[in-house]
């Protein structure tokens, strides 16, 4: 390992990001919260300060994979349809098989310079999640309990509220509901075959009605659906744990502009050739997350050093104790954010098919 890759892997470092993003982010989220007086008197403005506020977060953690780990996109598209992405809303289907997945979907936005305003179709319990979660509530983002009969009413009114958005926005979705395990898959597949629908190799039987409430909301706002394939080169998996010790990966996706999403073929041919269809391109990093994680960085650490500084000078037993304690406490944050990541932390969502194929 070289001198900058040792230096990317230490924790000291580890938790340096995670302070700027934690600081930064509740700092963020009181400025969000004092946007809500714009919203009785100009609904627009808030959410064009909400979409910059929000960039200011989620741009962090793309910063980490663009620039502290070097992670390259490559885009297999049609050269003919790839002027017009970041130019009209669009819908994203995307395979949920990754931990970084969303973290690609966001670099993706990004590059299309589309970050601030983008949406996704979340589980309901990710808006308590402190900074991204409450980040989402005041960019309006789309949440579902997973159980129609509660979201039917509840999305469709949320998606409603989207058609008068002022910011161009990618709206993510991930069909699948949950990511992608091999027993999840077999799962998936005894319901498939109990229903009659075709067996699928790499992809969780799609979840349609969310998926079809969207469009249908959005229709005459979103300009097309893309479908989007992910794969990561040399069979390689990905984890935020991985992006944040500094490993580069190399992400290809490949979006096609589609009137109904086609079934896993081309997932098949990935494996088999190590490439997509279509011309590959590889859309320029833009240098906005950098120079907004310097920005925060310089206004949150010099403080928290001279605080740390005078700790030192100090010499009391009670205030050392104390930032180790900070120190601990700080550490389990750290692997708590990247444990709502990893796919084994994911939910039971397969299960409940099999829950309800038993009741059929």
């Amino acid at each position: 390992m070289d001198l900058v890759g040792l230096l990317k892997s230490q924790f000291l470092c580890h938790l340096v990001f995670c302070y700027v993003f934690i600081a930064s982010g509740l700092i963020i989220n009181t400025m969000q919260l004092f946007t809500l007086l714009l919203w009785p008197i100009n609904k627009q403005l808030f959410r064009k300060i909400n979409c910059r506020l929000s960039y200011c977060i989620s741009s962090q953690l793309v910063m980490l994979l663009e620039w502290w780990s070097g992670t390259e996109c490559t885009i297999f598209t049609d050269p003919r349809a790839y002027p017009k992405y970041g130019k009209e809303n669009a819908i994203v289907v995307l395979n949920h098989k990754f931990e970084i997945d969303f973290l690609c979907g966001w670099s993706l936005s990004e590059r299309f310079g589309l970050l601030g305003g983008s949406k996704v179709l979340a589980k309901k319990e990710l808006a308590y999640v402190p900074i991204i979660g409450w980040m989402w509530y005041f960019t309006e983002m789309v949440f579902c309990t997973r159980k129609w009969e509660q979201d039917r009413k509840t999305v469709a009114t949320s998606l409603q509220h989207l058609r008068d958005y002022p910011e161009k926005y990618f709206f993510l979705i991930h069909c699948e509901g949950t990511r992608f395990t091999e027993k999840k898959h077999e799962i998936s597949m005894q319901v498939a075959r109990a229903k009659g629908l075709p067996s699928l190799k790499h992809h969780l039987l799609p979840r349609t009605k969310g998926f079809a409430i969207t469009v249908r909301s959005l229709r005459n706002v979103v300009s097309a659906v893309y479908d989007c394939t992910l794969n990561f080169r040399n069979n390689e998996n990905p984890t935020l744990l991985g992006v944040l010790n500094g490993k580069k990966y190399h992400a290809d996706l490949y979006p096609r502009v589609v009137s109904e999403v086609p079934l896993d073929a081309f997932q098949e041919e990935y494996y088999r050739t190590g490439t997509f269809p279509e011309t590959p391109m590889v859309p320029p990093r833009r240098p906005w997350t950098l120079v907004n994680w310097l920005f925060w960085a310089s206004l949150v650490l010099y403080p928290f050093f001279q605080f740390l500084v005078s700790m030192i000078r100090s010499g009391s037993s009670l205030t050392l104790a104390s930032f180790i304690l900070v120190f601990f406490v700080a550490s389990m944050g750290v692997r708590w954010m990247i444990g709502v990541t990893e796919i084994d932390k994911g939910s039971a969502y397969g299960n409940s098919d099999s829950k309800q194929k038993q009741n059929d």
